[in-house]
């Protein structure tokens, strides 16, 4: 069985859903294909449940890219305001976390629900539990499905996502597609992300899994303000996950545990002190980090008996613990992927291969990665319209 229609995309994620919708609304008649049972599952399990569906300070120095200029277009053109309109047509109340990031009152579900209706009344045909085998392209596009026979397009859209959370679907099909179309992809690596450091930071910090410390993360240039967390493998926390997407493995981080004050000033301050150094340090930390951090790195010794010398390498160790990265948790805990489709092959406006006409790449699969809090979806909100008002 053969099928024709104007518009097939792949991928019904968060970007796709969009474009699906978008694209319909133009009158042009789409299917939007789903290699699992369900769509939107990414959505779902987001913001514990919750979906921390934008950011309203979004902009396009939130994210990631070997073209960080590339992203400006779409973003500029469907704009959190854009989309916080579209959920509140649907009546879905939803309240601000903190720093702009959004999140429903109910559940993730509601912007899963909320995208389908928006697909069903503009008449995009949603179709799960389809594979596509092959895509091939004589003029128009041939797709080979398990389940529907073949599909004939004149515009094809990948919104495959990345290989971030393989257990909800992910693969990596988009970069397939990409390569056999002579398109270029950049390097794909695990981002937003928990780190692992050399052997000896787990023998020492292992132990302290579940203890969180306010902290500023830095790589670089870039930095972030947010708690990091101990695990039994290596470092969590959103100050973790957001500089995981920046450095590379072997590569140094430097935390600051004491950003609110100057260590050294209070050691001066305090010098006659009689307490030890590590229970006046608990004063400052949790008590189980300042006696780990404190045994491993510092001298056992009262305030008082501290030299200034020693009192200006304790406090440096303090606002710049360097740590060396060996690895990461892989993309199973991954929450997005770094890289994707070369933007250089895209167009800004529109998502078009430069190459192949009719061939779009939208969301997680191209080289634009947000920062953790909404940005990623406001990227996939942005650029399945894009391609939606095009493809």
């Amino acid at each position: 069985m053969t099928t024709k229609t104007d518009v097939v995309i792949i991928g019904a994620g968060a970007a796709g859903l969009m474009c699906a919708a978008e694209a319909a609304k133009r009158k042009r008649t789409v299917i939007l294909i789903e290699h699992t049972e369900k769509a939107g599952k990414k959505i779902l399990i987001s913001g514990g449940g919750r979906c921390n569906f934008t950011n309203k300070n979004a902009s396009h120095v939130n994210f990631i890219s070997d073209n960080p200029h590339f992203c400006k277009s779409a973003l500029s053109r469907y704009t959190p305001d854009d989309f916080i309109s579209l959920v509140e047509k649907h009546n879905i109340y939803y309240h601000e976390k903190k720093d702009g990031q959004l999140f429903c009152n109910k559940n993730s579900a509601q912007i899963v629900d909320m995208l389908l209706i928006e697909c069903r009344e503009s008449g995009a045909e949603v179709i799960t539990d389809c594979n596509v085998q092959s895509v091939n392209k004589n003029g128009s596009f041939e797709l080979e499905t398990t389940t529907k026979g073949v599909f004939k397009c004149e515009s094809l859209v990948i919104a495959t996502g990345g290989l971030s959370i393989p257990k909800i679907g992910a693969t990596d099909f988009g970069y397939r597609t990409a390569k056999q179309f002579g398109i270029k992809h950049t390097d794909i690596r695990p981002g937003l992300v928990p780190l692992l450091f050399k052997n000896e930071f787990t023998e020492a910090f292992g132990q302290l899994s579940g203890v969180s410390v306010d902290s500023v993360v830095t790589y670089g240039k870039t930095g972030f303000r947010e708690n990091i967390l101990f695990t039994h493998r290596g470092l969590s926390g959103p100050a973790i996950l957001q500089i995981s997407s920046y450095c590379r493995n072997n590569e140094t981080i430097s935390v600051n545990l004491l950003p609110e004050f100057n260590f050294y000033e209070k050691l001066k301050t305090d010098s006659g002190s009689k307490s030890l150094l590590v229970n006046y340090l608990s004063g400052y930390l949790p008590n189980r980090f300042a006696q780990v951090f404190c045994e491993k790195y510092l001298p056992l010794k009262y305030v008082n008996q501290l030299s200034e010398k020693e009192a200006k390498e304790i406090s440096d160790k303090l606002h710049n613990w360097k740590l060396i990265v060996e690895g990461s948790e892989g993309f199973s805990k991954a929450e997005v992927t770094c890289g994707g489709i070369d933007t250089n092959e895209l167009s800004s406006k529109t998502m078009e291969s430069k190459k192949v006409k009719g061939l779009y790449f939208i969301g997680e699969v191209t080289d634009v990665t947000g920062w953790l809090g909404g940005f990623n979806f406001q990227w996939a909100w942005a650029s399945g319209y894009a391609a939606g008002q095009y493809a």
